[in-house]
């Protein structure tokens, strides 16, 4: 990664978490806990960007104008609402329990190729 783009990277998260600490208290806590839920259920694109914090920025944003409380845009079950978010979305777990299908497959097939040798 080039310098230039570290510092275009802080500049955007700085400007991200502007947005965060100018929502309604309520709002914020509920990103903080989503952000932390996020960080550990692991969907790859969190890594690549702030794209889907952004989104989750601007349904707040929207939901904070049309004077509603956080929980009426999320609903009650936050963790339910962040899974249908990245419902779609790649995880770190996913890649995870491929490889070690994949290693799982390599080893089985390698046993069986043996067997058939010495059969």
């Amino acid at each position: 990664m080039r310098i230039q783009d570290i510092i275009e990277s802080k500049k955007e998260w700085r400007a991200h978490m502007a947005r965060v600490k100018a929502l309604p208290k309520d709002y914020q806590i509920v990103y903080k806990e989503m952000q932390k839920y996020f960080y550990k259920v692991g969907p790859v694109e969190l890594s690549e960007g702030t794209d889907l914090l952004s989104g989750i920025i601007d349904l707040f944003e929207e939901g904070v104008t049309l004077g509603k409380g956080v929980l009426e845009v999320t609903g009650s079950d936050v963790a339910a609402f962040c899974d249908d978010l990245i419902k779609d979305s790649k995880t770190y777990s996913d890649i995870y329990q491929e490889s070690v299908n994949q290693e799982v497959n390599k080893a089985m097939k390698k046993v069986t190729d043996n067997k058939a040798i010495k059969g």
